[in-house]
């Protein structure tokens, strides 16, 4: 043990490790002052210190895949170590993952200057870090980020972003920055709410010790592809309620987002569609007729009303049989929706052989065209079993002043009237 001086343990530590570097923070410069293995390629003699940031921690852990440009604006912040950090880190060179145990030093009391060690680990140390990082997945894979915050300090710290890195990160960023730095990965629309849930005074005011709140939004993630996230803030549970230190997650939740929309739009169309038909029933082709007179009260949009009416279907029914009945008004509506395809119009079956049409955009003459095309193509159509069927069509559109109400029983004396004029029909 004796023959093991100061310099001899210097030289020993020289020999053995694989990486040194020299690095300026505030001059954004680093410098090798050794390199072998991998390292060999993988570092300049002298480079931009931020570009070396860049390559050691902003690209998935797994994988060689770059992180979205807009997360590079963490990169400064990264780069500043507070006191001695050691981390394990994956680098791709190659196409080939290689594990790095990193650490880093600090060199002056500014900790602006740093001296990192680096030594690619051997076979059996990655797998057990491959092992480690399973374990670590299986229950934590969710989730994708995680810091703690002091309000007091306005602070944050101990900054985890799993998809590059098991360990937390050593650098203190001011919250209120990091807010308005994030605030730009966020969708658009759910900014003012992740603004609003995030402020620092809304934290204080609505969470008591031991309190979780959360939230769901559509975030950027490391891909620059937005996703489904849940936000959540928990409070610390201290005795001191002028302690108001927080734990904040981000929380994967867009797969099980995807699948309950794609539940929620099935249930919606269910609630919406007329069951023997498949186009709107009356309730929701009422909230067209409604939807319609707003953007026409609102924002000057022209929209006009076609209804419709199988005429004599009561014979059809005491004739031919219910079930007979049905085919035709299936039959019946999809004639009418072919016809009407091309254009800007929703149908819905209002109750029994009525049926009404928002026709977006169309004032009540361009709509007239259309009703007689569509008149004389159910004229001309062989129901079966029943044969030749006619239809009778009211119109109208939108005035000042009108409700749903009005224009119903509007387009519905309109209707009316055609009947009496084209058939003769008696209701």
């Amino acid at each position: 043990m004796s023959d093991y001086t100061r310099e001899t343990v210097s030289n020993l530590l020289f020999e053995k490790i694989d990486a040194i570097i020299i690095v300026d923070a505030n001059k954004d410069k680093y410098r090798t002052i050794k390199k072998n293995g991998l390292f060999e390629t993988f570092l300049q003699e002298e480079g931009n210190y931020k570009s070396l940031v860049e390559k050691l921690w902003f690209h998935f852990s797994n994988k060689s895949d770059k992180i979205a440009d807009d997360y590079h604006v963490f990169i400064p912040m990264i780069g500043q170590f507070k006191g001695k950090y050691v981390d394990r880190i994956k680098i791709s060179i190659d196409d080939k993952i290689h594990l790095i145990q990193i650490a880093i030093y600090p060199l002056d009391e500014n900790q602006s200057k740093y001296m990192f060690l680096m030594d690619e680990l051997d076979n059996s140390e990655s797998l057990r870090e491959f092992l480690t990082d399973k374990k670590i997945d299986t229950i934590q894979s969710s989730f994708l980020f995680s810091m703690y915050v002091d309000l007091v300090k306005d602070v944050a710290y101990s900054i985890n972003v799993t998809e590059i890195s098991s360990n937390p990160q050593s650098y203190d960023l001011k919250y209120t920055d990091w807010r308005m730095m994030i605030v730009n990965m966020i969708w658009p629309d759910d900014q003012k709410l992740f603004l609003e849930r995030t402020d620092p005074e809304y934290l204080k005011n609505n969470l008591t010790p031991g309190q979780t709140t959360s939230f769901d939004c559509q975030m950027k993630n490391l891909k620059g592809v937005f996703i489904y996230v849940k936000l959540i803030f928990s409070r610390a549970n201290t005795s001191n309620n002028d302690d108001f230190r927080f734990v904040f997650m981000v929380q994967d939740i867009h797969e099980n987002s995807i699948k309950l929309f794609d539940t929620l739009r099935k249930y919606e169309e269910l609630a919406s569609k007329d069951p023997l038909t498949s186009i709107f029933n009356h309730g929701r082709i009422e909230t067209e007729i409604r939807n319609a007179i707003d953007r026409f009260n609102t924002k000057g949009h022209i929209a006009s009303f076609m209804m419709l009416d199988i005429d004599y279907f009561k014979k059809v029914n005491d004739e031919f049989g219910h079930s007979v009945g049905d085919q035709v008004l299936k039959q019946f509506v999809k004639e009418v929706h072919d016809f009407l395809e091309p254009y800007d119009i929703k149908m819905g079956r209002w109750g029994g052989e009525e049926f009404v049409c928002v026709c977006y955009n169309m004032d009540i003459n361009q709509i007239h065209k259309i009703a007689d095309e569509l008149r004389e193509k159910i004229a001309g159509v062989e129901f079966e079993k029943c044969g030749k069927l006619t239809c009778s069509v009211g119109l109208t559109d939108i005035t000042a002043g009108d409700t749903a109400e009005i224009v119903f029983d509007r387009v519905d004396k309109s209707m009316y009237e055609a009947a009496k004029k084209f058939f003769g029909k008696e209701e």
